[in-house]
């Protein structure tokens, strides 16, 4: 069955005492993190928690993410991931609009979930172990796991655009075990002896598919780094002989640029692959020539479940680009009447396959908007990607430019209406414009150019705070300048494209 339930089964029954998940020296077997995700299943269902619930998860990268998210998926839950940097009205929101019904939250984030939590109205599980120990003390493991359908919910991601209220990409079981499958077999090539380097966020659509259920899929071991270090990352790789590196691309550049690096011991590395952002092929040639060991950049959304396309391992790679779809994966780049451009023109991708999500949640006019009209080449319709990009004549892609203003800052998407509206609450501010701009290390900056009300006064640093106290760390403004007024359009539209941030902000 396509189903993330039987995939772990089978991988269970077949590699059941091989490591699955490691944390420093805490490791878990297959067959102890099956054990613990039934035993996590039996407290889900004792708190009520029946087949198509949701269930709110907001863990680092440590053994109780898998735990509890295989442990929902048991008792037919779908869960709703959330970052651990959340604040507590981004949290209510979440959890509100999903109608979760259970948020599990670690320590450092308890204070944010409990407000949150509590303004949604949804009970809340302090997680205080990696491995959830306390918890599952004494509880018996689930009977029976659910055998969810392959077109049934096994996650929701919430993702947004410039309309700043997120919205959660409904991802099936045939979604992710699909798109897990032909990351393991045909990009990571992955097997019992691979040792996985677990850098992303599991909370993030890549580090859930490529790191957590593509190693699992593959029967690999999955090595956690709950927070990202340079330094750390590559001890990790020395001690437990990492074969296979997944990043975004200002991780490849902060090992590149560790004093560290030319000692580090990366013998054991294999394959390396980047998403998440372009890779710039300077740090893309410059980690290889350091390191020994070979890039795979690629492509893909939340909503895409998240690979699209990827420089595969046994085609020609080009540098800068994104490469081809995976298989059964359609890509186009089309004019905005949804027909395709010659090849090296630009266009918008759009895509059809088995990786589409299946809607926004409770969202219909958002998914008909993001669904061109007309069959795509799966029957499902073509999703329309907003990325600008080119296809060359052997059929590689490049991105372009974003047709969405989404700025992308070390990896992690920032909306510039989500923060604006932040702003627009402090009482001296009239408007504001939130953009990006390039940086070195981050790959884009996030600024605000703001306009003032009459007669008021506030500095820049008093309403960088302000908006540093009320939303996640990576989406606040680090650099904020006053404007008379902004750029707008003939219907009073504020024009973003046109607001540049000043020389000694970049």
């Amino acid at each position: 069955m396509a189903d993330l339930n039987s995939m772990l089964a089978r991988t269970v029954a077949d590699h059941g005492e091989r490591p699955a998940i490691r944390l420093d020296g805490l490791v878990l077997s297959y067959a102890q993190l099956y054990d613990a995700a039934g035993r996590l299943a039996s407290v889900l269902k004792s708190l009520g928690v029946s087949a198509g619930d949701r269930v709110a998860v907001m863990l680092p990268n440590v053994p109780a993410f898998p735990i509890v998210f295989f442990g929902a998926l048991g008792a037919g839950a779908v869960v709703v991931p959330m970052n651990p940097l959340l604040k507590s009205r981004e949290i209510a929101y979440y959890l509100g609009d999903s109608g979760a019904k259970v948020l599990f939250a670690w320590p450092s984030a308890a204070d944010e979930a409990a407000k949150g939590a509590a303004e949604a109205g949804v009970q809340i599980i302090e997680v205080p172990e990696p491995d959830l120990a306390t918890l599952l003390a004494g509880q018996v493991a689930a009977a029976q796991w659910a055998a969810p359908a392959a077109e049934d919910d096994a996650v929701i991601l919430y993702t947004s655009g410039t309309t700043g209220k997120p919205k959660g990409a409904e991802l099936t079981h045939a979604n992710l075990y699909r798109n897990a499958e032909l990351t393991a077999v045909t990009l990571l090539q992955n097997g019992p002896d691979d040792v996985v380097m677990g850098c992303l966020p599991l909370f993030h659509v890549f580090g859930l598919t490529c790191g957590l259920n593509a190693t699992l899929f593959g029967g690999s071991s999955l090595t956690l780094l709950p927070r990202f270090d340079p330094g750390r990352a590559l001890q990790i790789i020395g001690r437990d002989k990492v074969t296979i590196f997944e990043g975004v691309p200002t991780m490849y550049a902060a090992m590149l640029h560790h004093p560290d690096g030319a000692q580090a011991d990366v013998s054991s590395l294999r394959l390396c692959i980047s998403g998440g952002a372009a890779l710039p092929v300077e740090i893309l040639r410059g980690f290889e020539e350091a390191f020994h060991c070979m890039i795979l950049e690629g492509y893909g959304l939340s909503e895409t479940s998240p690979v699209a396309s990827f420089n595969h391992p046994d085609r020609v790679r080009k540098p800068g680009s994104i490469g081809t779809p995976i298989a059964g994966v359609h890509m186009r780049v089309a004019d905005a009447d949804g027909n395709d451009v010659p090849a090296g023109e630009v266009g918008e991708i759009v895509i059809a396959g088995h990786n589409i999500m299946k809607g926004y949640w409770h969202k219909p006019e958002a998914t008909a908007e993001a669904m061109m009209k007309g069959e795509g080449e799966a029957g499902g319709g073509w999703f329309r990607t907003g990325d600008l990009a080119r296809v060359d004549e052997d059929g590689y892609f490049y991105i372009v430019d974003r047709k969405k203003d989404t700025i992308i800052r070390g990896g992690y998407n920032v909306y510039p209406r989500e923060v604006e509206e932040v702003l627009y609450e402090h009482p001296a501010v009239a408007e504001a414009a939130v953009v990006g701009f390039p940086h070195d290390e981050l790959g884009e900056e996030i600024g605000a150019a703001v306009q003032l009300k009459p007669g008021e006064t506030v500095t820049a640093e008093e309403l960088i705070a302000f908006a540093r106290d009320r939303i996640a760390p990576y989406k606040y403004p680090r650099h904020i300048w006053m404007v008379p007024g902004l750029p707008k359009g003939p219907t009073g539209k504020i024009l973003r494209r046109e607001v540049q941030a000043p020389r000694d902000a970049r």
